[in-house]
Order: structure tokens, then sequence, then C-alpha cells
């Protein structure tokens, strides 16, 4: 009998009308559970839920939250096998993927249970003689978090846990395609020992219940990960909403990979193939522009694909594999209509690119190279967010730079090279958020800021210390002494 999962509201589980089913992509005759699909009135519970607990929350000693966000993470790093597992099943990552993300999720809870401890403020002079001014930190609100399929306990987590530490009370709606992994993480972090009504969970349709939670007039903020097309309606609405909503945004990706003539070939090779498809490629930081100088152009193409042809794709559980299937029928549809145009602008494809067949029925692909493309073309322009990657010829450092640059996009950029010069030079220059000398463009630390520039984000950094732009307001006070 399959298990049916319900939305948090208020501290309580509540059940719904409908429910979606969960599938396992690597096997979908496999059913991980049945979702809650929450309504517009459970949205507007959650929120009333949200605004009631607040007062008292934002007014919590930094002890208390600093010990409940301590627990949370103790029990997710102690069920991080378990959690990486329901990950792999649910999303399709491999299993050692999967785990790893459940253990930075334990991680990032960890930094910002210090954080509740490390909020600080100034007491400066003002320039009137007799005046003081103390400039504090106080919390924004109620957040809305909108959350992405492809990191289903990592983002969810790197969202939830700042807002936490800086007093806020949170509304989540998870990816309707993979919500256990938010769903088991909102349940560790409820029971470390939560207020009733501070974290609220609504499951379902975007159209539904992300649509009532943007246009809500008691939240206060919004925290949205996901597509470029998606994240402008959510800045339209918060724009449009009375009052106003802070937002921060983090969308899409095409991001290059610089390969110089001086590089070391073994690392660019392993910096491209991870980056581009591993998670089966399905990151925004994927490094799917490879820019290659043509002294190296050729070797590189015939190393990469030497790699690939080693490179397993199979069941995300299974050992020994190295990626794992496509989400859903949906995303593989968009990969191969992807290959497609490739192919009709004139790319050729070096390696891959077909449906693969495996023991259980799933969205098997194998990862496609294209060589002879140019950075004009569609496939350098739009992001797949597939194992899907193509490599332009450029003659110099020069050129290379330029292309890296020619997009809308500006999350992470990456340069492989041996020369001091040309990687300094590369990272002050690069038009991103996130420079990467001698390792794949994916792959970022949790305590130190995620974001970039351009069409890929809006509004304050993610992670870190940075997080608190984006979960506080600055408050100015004087004082006649």
């Amino acid at each position: 009998m399959t298990e049916m999962f319900k939305n948090l509201i208020a501290g309580e589980w509540a059940g719904a009308g409908n429910a979606s089913r969960n599938i396992n992509p690597s096997d979908t005759n496999d059913v991980v559970g049945e979702y809650a699909q929450g309504s517009v009135e459970q949205m507007n519970d959650a929120v009333a839920a949200a605004k009631a607990a607040f007062p008292a929350w934002s007014r919590s000693g930094p002890q208390e939250r600093y010990e409940i966000l301590k627990k949370a993470s103790d029990e997710i790093l102690a069920r991080k096998e378990e959690l990486g597992r329901l990950l792999s099943r649910e999303e399709g990552k491999t299993l050692a993927e999967g785990i790893g993300e459940a253990g930075r999720a334990g991680q990032i809870f960890a930094f910002f249970a210090g954080e509740c401890l490390r909020l600080s403020g100034e007491a400066i002079p003002s320039v009137r003689p007799g005046v003081g001014v103390e400039i504090t930190r106080e919390p924004v609100g109620v957040i809305g978090m909108i959350t992405p399929w492809n990191f289903p306990i990592a983002i969810p987590a790197w969202k939830i846990a700042p807002a936490l530490a800086y007093g806020n009370c949170v509304v989540i709606k998870p990816a309707d395609l993979v919500p256990g992994s938010a769903w088991a993480l909102v349940d560790i972090i409820q029971r470390a020992g939560l207020p009733k009504g501070v974290l609220n969970l609504v499951m379902g349709r975007g159209s539904v219940v992300g649509q009532a939670l943007l246009q809500h007039k008691d939240v206060h903020a919004i925290s949205f990960t996901g597509s470029v097309s998606t994240g402008r309606k959510v800045a339209e609405a918060c724009i449009a909403s009375s009052p106003m909503k802070k937002i921060q945004l983090e969308m899409g990706g095409k991001n290059p990979l610089v390969v110089l003539d001086d590089a070391d070939l073994k690392i660019a090779v392993e910096a491209a193939v991870t980056g581009a498809y591993f998670s089966t490629g399905q990151r925004c930081t994927a490094s799917s522009r490879l820019i290659v100088q043509a002294g190296i152009h050729d070797r590189f193409v015939e190393a990469c694909i030497e790699r690939l042809k080693g490179v397993v794709v199979d069941d995300a559980l299974k050992a020994g594999t190295h990626i794992g299937p496509v989400v859903d029928q949906s995303q593989l549809d968009q990969d191969l209509k992807y290959i497609q145009i490739a192919k009709d602008e004139g790319g050729k494809l070096a390696w891959g690119g077909e449906v693969l067949k495996r023991e259980t029925p799933g969205f098997y692909l194998q990862p496609a190279l294209f060589t002879e493309t140019t950075n004009a073309m569609r496939i350098s322009r739009e992001e797949v967010f597939g194992p899907v990657a193509n490599v332009i010829r450029v003659k110099d450092y020069e050129e290379a730079l330029h292309l890296a640059n020619d997009t809308e996009f500006g999350l992470s950029a990456g340069i492989c090279t041996t020369s001091l010069k040309a990687a300094t030079h590369f990272k002050r220059n690069s038009e991103a958020g996130m420079v990467m000398v001698n390792l794949a463009t994916a792959g970022v630390d949790y305590h130190v800021p995620f974001g970039g520039r351009k069409g890929s984000s809006y509004g304050p950094r993610e992670q870190g210390a940075y997080a608190k732009e984006m979960y506080t307001t600055v408050k100015t006070a004087y004082t006649l002494a």
C-alpha cells in the first residue's frame, strides 16, 4: 500500500482531497509515495499560521534557535544514507550524489545554527554631538519559498536554515515532481522543537498553491529557484503585490568552461565531463559550453570521448552507476529536442545522445557531446538542463573570454590553464557570479555566497553569511544621550 504524505500547517499534518504520485525515474514501476496536493485554502492557512507565529519566534533567543537548528543538523547527518537513498530514488541522482547532497543539507543547518550566535550590529557616534547610533538587523517576516526538483534537499535546506536562524517564519512549496526529500527535511526540522507555525509545508501545483503564495498580502519575501521564465513571473507578481515583496531569484545558466592550449589535458577533461554530465547535467551550474583553444581542441575532444565511453548510465541506486536517468519524460523530451536542434543547426554529434534501455523502465539518456558549434547557435544560447554539451573552437584567450561573456546568463564560469596571468585575468573579467580555475563549473561550498549575474540571479546572494542580506532587514536607531 502506497504511503500518503500530508502537508504541514500550524504544526499539524493536514491531508488534501488530491495527491500526486512520486515516481522513481530509474524504475517507473516504483512509486516512492503519494503526496498531498494542497489547495489555495491550505496555503492561506499556512501563511496565517506563519504570521501568527512570527511575533514570538522573531523575539526568541539565539540559544533557542541554535539548539533547534543544531538538533536538525544532527539528525540529517545521522540519517544521510537513508535520506540520500530517498533523494536518488525520487530524483535520479546516483546514490553517492544523493548521500552527498543529504550530508550537505546537514552541514548547512550546522553552519546556520552557528550563525544564530554570530549575528551582530554596530554602535557608532552620530555626526551630531550627544547622539548615538545603533545599526541592527531584524527578521523580515513571513518568507515564501519555491524550490526546484534538481536539488530536492540541499536547496530547501539553504533557504530554510538561514530564514529560521534570523528569526523568520517560513512557508515552503517544494517542486511538485519530487516532494519527498523536502517532506523528510521539514519533518526533521519540525520535530527538532520548532514552535507550531514557524515552518509550514504546502505541496502541490505551482499554478495553484505557488500562485497563492506569491499573491498573499501577508508574505513579506519570496525566495525562488527555478527557470528564467518562471522567475520573471515570480518577480512580476512580487512587485505587483501590495505591499511589494522582497525577492531572491536563482534561475538558469549557460556556463562556459574555457580550455586554453597550456591546460593540463587530464584536469581539463575531468572538469568538463564531471561539470557537464554528472548529476545528469541537471544543474544550473553545469558546464554546457566548452570553449576550447585551437591548439588543444582535437586532443581535448578525443580525450573527452574516451572518458565518456567509460561512463556508466544506469539505475541511480545501482553500484557502479556514474550517471542516473533524466528526471522525467518531459525533461527527456526537452533534451532530445535540443539534440535535434543542434544537429539541424550544423553541429556534429561527436558522441552519444541516444535513449538507452536498462533492466528497469526509466528515462535513460547517453551523454551527448557536440563539436563544430558556434556561440550563435541555440545549443549555445539556451539552457538545455540535461547531459548535453557543445564544444566551441577559438583561436586565442581573448576570443575565449569574449565568447564566455557573450551570454544572457552569468552564474558560473571556469578556465583550465597553467598560466597564472590568464587565470588572474579571467577571474577579474569573467561576467559570472562564481569563477572556477582548473575545476568544474559545478560544485560549490555551503559556507560562501552562491549566485550569479545578468539573467541568472536577481536579489541577494544565497548561502554563507551573505544570506543575512535576504533574511534580515537593517534598522538604524538614534538616541539622544
